[in-house]
This record gives structure tokens, sequence and C-alpha cells, in this order.
């Protein structure tokens, strides 16, 4: 779908912008902890060329690290804890990969991540189907409408029955499934896939991928006999199952979030990978229009428009900085250009623009719609800000998740304090904790919020690797937090509770009242109608 609807004001983008604009394809990777989704972002980039081997970046060949888990405890604990950016070029296109963390605790930054993208790819273990988080990120697209393609991976190793895989999709996800191809064979039987349109089968070797030219026809002697008798008559038995009650594929219906087409594989060998990248960029869409608080901004608005998703310090030892990512929403973005900041209500000059590839960057001098880039962030942008060429464009707020576990993060070594303090800064404002403080509290010490009790690790972890700070973490016996909104007369009126209760301050030094259980809450807020209680800061 490479058109744009514009209102006759629109002022279009010159024709090679056009160009440039319709060749992206942005897109994010999600799924459940240990379904193959770092493996598979790594076959695809390898397929394009973009790594010569899983791990190795092919412009810095001595870095043998720089893949989309590159933080130190990403690779000890073998998970993706931060999203990741990876941009590089594929049959005439242009991707902007995102890999998002699989683990619910790292929620809200896959949240984030799926903002500024137009397409997901869901991979699913063939063993376990749809798991609880690939079902609550599955539901994040679903709100935005997202089109999704779908990878059902470790088909080499023992799975569920594909029709059971197939229905699940249907039943649990209420949507659409579309087969591309059909699995022949399961787990140590399992002998390659066949392609539903072209009645081809595609045979699977252990030790990676097929050569071109090995395909055979479903109805051919050779076919039965690599296949094996068994498996041939059960995937003709399966085949006429699914053609009376499979749709065929609807490009439209895909593009509004209703259908799924759905490929089978194993990303460990390489089968199936290269097949499903090509699928990717015949069907993701191009840059879509994005609502602002002012009506939809096309992308091909002549003027530029962006938002930021996300904040990331310390990427590289190298570049001891703070980077600010952006979905660039329309038009184009060129070096040093001046751009208007919607909260700041000013002009900003931004000097350093970076194409991102995980910890990697690379000056650019121009971008485009549907491009995610990274800037250097003097302290001026925070996560939901909007950057425009001129004034009048405003995207919405990103929200912050409520936070459900509290601690107090203590610096062992006080002659450290100034990096602690350092560390906790940047990690607050790249959005891994809320931080408050206790004004009655006789030292400064913060009181972090964080929606899972691995981001208490991540935050450890970084301010020893990236600050040299050694730290302890003491648990607090509260679960929800509290914004009051009022008159300073009506605030003054509330009696607050004298046990399981605390006030602390947030770093925008308001109110927040932090409580023991939700039932606590609950049966608090309501004897104070005047103040409205929010539970997201």
């Amino acid at each position: 779908m490479e058109t744009a609807t514009v209102s006759n004001e629109t002022e279009y983008v010159p024709g090679a912008w056009r160009h440039e604009i319709l060749r992206r394809r942005t897109f994010a990777i999600i799924s459940h902890p240990d379904a193959g989704k770092t493996t598979l972002t790594e076959k695809l980039l390898f397929f394009a060329g973009a790594i010569d081997r899983a791990g190795s970046v092919r412009p810095k060949k001595q870095r043998k690290t720089a893949t989309s888990d590159w933080m130190a405890m990403e690779q000890v604990r073998g998970i993706s804890i931060t999203s990741t950016v990876l941009q590089f070029e594929y049959e005439g296109r242009l991707l902007n990969l995102l890999d998002t963390p699989g683990h619910q605790d790292f929620s809200e930054d896959t949240y984030r991540t799926l903002t500024a993208v137009d397409c997901a790819v869901m991979v699913l273990d063939a063993a376990k189907g749809i798991e609880p988080q690939t079902l609550k990120l599955f539901e994040v697209c679903r709100l935005r409408r997202l089109p999704i393609l779908t990878f059902v991976n470790k088909m080499d190793q023992p799975s569920l029955e594909p029709v059971e895989l197939f229905d699940s999709i249907e039943r649990v996800l209420r949507i659409s499934a579309c087969p591309v191809n059909w699995p022949v064979g399961l787990g140590a039987d399992f002998r390659g896939v066949a392609e539903l349109d072209s009645r081809r089968f595609i045979p699977y070797h252990r030790m990676g991928g097929y050569s071109s030219g090995e395909e055979l026809a479903l109805d051919s002697e050779e076919f039965v006999r690599d296949a094996g008798t068994g498996n041939a008559r059960q995937l003709s038995e399966e085949l006429e199952l699914l053609g009376g009650v499979v749709a065929s594929f609807d490009r439209e219906r895909f593009l509004k979030g209703e259908q799924t087409p759905i490929f089978f594989g194993s990303a460990l060998h390489d089968f199936g990978v290269e097949a499903f990248l090509n699928a990717l960029v015949e069907h993701a869409p191009p840059p879509q229009a994005r609502a602002g608080k002012q009506g939809p901004v096309d992308p091909l608005e002549a003027g530029f428009s962006a938002f930021v998703f996300k904040i990331q310090g310390n990427m590289d030892p190298n570049h001891r900085d703070n980077m600010a990512f952006l979905r660039i929403c329309s038009g184009r973005f060129e070096r040093d250009m001046q751009v208007y900041s919607a909260r700041l209500g000013k002009k900003i000059r931004m000097t350093r623009m970076h194409r991102l590839f995980a910890r990697e960057r690379e000056t650019l001098e121009e971008a485009f719609a549907g491009d995610v880039v990274g800037v250097v962030n003097p302290g001026m942008f925070t996560i939901g800000d909007t950057l425009s060429a001129e004034p009048g464009v405003e995207y919405g707020r990103i929200p912050s998740f409520p936070p459900e576990h509290f601690a107090v993060l203590r610096c062992l070594d006080m002659s450290r304090n100034k990096q602690f303090r350092k560390g906790i800064a940047q990690l607050a404002e790249e959005g891994v904790a809320q931080l408050y403080h206790d004004p009655e509290a006789a030292r400064w010490e913060p009181i972090l919020g964080a929606v899972g009790k691995l981001q208490f690790d991540v935050m450890q972890s970084r301010l020893l690797q990236e600050y040299g700070v050694t730290t302890t973490v003491d648990f607090l016996p509260y679960e929800c937090a509290c914004w009051p909104q009022g008159s300073a007369e009506a605030l003054a009126r509330v009696r607050w509770p004298s046990f399981g209760f605390g006030l602390v301050r947030d770093h925008q030094d308001r109110l927040v009242c932090l409580f023991r259980s939700r039932w606590d809450r609950d049966h608090f807020t309501p004897d104070y109608p005047d103040i409205v209680w929010s539970d997201m800061g």
C-alpha cells in the first residue's frame, strides 16, 4: 500500500523524498521469552547481508558482540532487556527493525517501541503456542491496529500439532490466520514445508537452509520419497481440512490488523527465514499517517515532524553520552536542522543525528519519514516529546505504566556518591524506573518504583558497569502509587493514614502516595471526592 491520503491543502514532499519515504519499512519483533526472537532477528540481518554471521556487524568486523542484545547483562542472562534499533537495506527497501524485550518486567519499554512502528513480527515457539506475554503484546498491537506477520519457530524440535497451533492463534488472539506454508513432519521427523500457493515442497536440512532448485511438486513421487509416505498422507489430509476453513490472504485485512499470514520454520537452522524476510518486505506497509492532537499527520507532508519514544545512555563505552530515539513521522530531517519542541515551546538546533545498528552509530546527513534515528541528548529531550519544523504539530503523550514494586537503592561506597546520583538520574530519565524521595528523610536516598522486580537487577548491573557504583536494594512493602491532584486547601484537609502508607515526592516534586495494597488505596481515596487520584505519573 504505497499511497497516502492527504487533503487538498497538504504540501507534498518533492518526488525524490517521496521515493525515499515509500521505501521505508519500520517494524518491531515481539515474542514471549525463549521463543527465538533474538535468533530470528540475527538471521534476518544475516540474510539481508547486514552481518557476516550471527553477532558480527559487517561494517566493523572487529566488534563481535554488536547484535541486538548488546548490554552485558543481556549477554550473560540470554534475555533482551532493552529495545534496540537496527537499520539495514534489503531488496531496494530500507528497513528499521526494532527488537523488543520479551520479558514482562520490561513491557513498558516494549509498549513505547510499538508506538514507533508500522508493523510487527510475532514469533511463536512451536511447542508452546500463544504464551501470556505474547498475548499481552498482541493486545497492544491490536489497540494500535498494527499489521502482524507470524513466524512459528523451532519446528525441528518437539512441537504442537500445526492444526492446534493454527486453531489457538485464531481462538486466543481472535484474528484470522492465513498459513503461507505448512509443516511436513514434526520435531525430529520435520522434513520441510509445503508452500500453499505454489504447491511446492521445500525440503529441510538440519545443517542449514536449502538450495534453490530443490523444491518438489507436492504431487510428485520425489516428494513422497523425501517426505515419507506417512507425512505425505498427513499433509494431504491437513491441507484438505484447511481448504474448507482458511481464507486466502487479503492484504487489506492484513493492513487493518484483522488477518495474520503464518510462516513455519527454524530460525536457528536458517530454515524459512529468507522466505519470511521476502514476505515481510513485500507485505509490510510503508510509513503510515500518525494521529496528532491536530489530526492525522501524513508521512508525505513536506513539514518534518517526529516524536521521542526512547532515551538510552552509555550505549557505547566510546561514547558516554545520552541518546534520544526519534521516530520520524513526516517529511525530511537533516543535520543542523532547527526544530520546534512542543514541550519546551522553543526551537532547538539538531547538530548530531545518527543511524543506529544496535550500539553502533553512524553520522547521518538526512533521514525521512519512517526512519528511527538517534540524536545526542544534552538533557533537552524526554520520552514523548514532539519535534517539528514549525509549531502546530503535537503527538499524544506516551503513558507511563503504574509501578508495582518499590525499593530504596543505596550506594555502598559513599566516595562514589556523585556517580551514584548521576546514574540514578540517567536511569530515571530513560524510564527504567520512576524516581521518588522522602522529603523528611535525614539524607537523600532514592526510592525507585518499577513494573517488575527484574528492573532492579538491571539498575544495579548498569550502575556497576557504567558508573562503577556498587549498590544494595531494600524492598519496600508497597505495591501501588497514587498522585493526588487538587487545591492546596483540599490536600491540607486530608488525614493521611498512619499505617500501610507512605508520602514521597517524585522527580517533579509532586506529592505521591504509596499504598501497601490496592485495597488500601481503593478504601482510602473515596473519602476525598474533591481530589483526583491518578495512578499514572
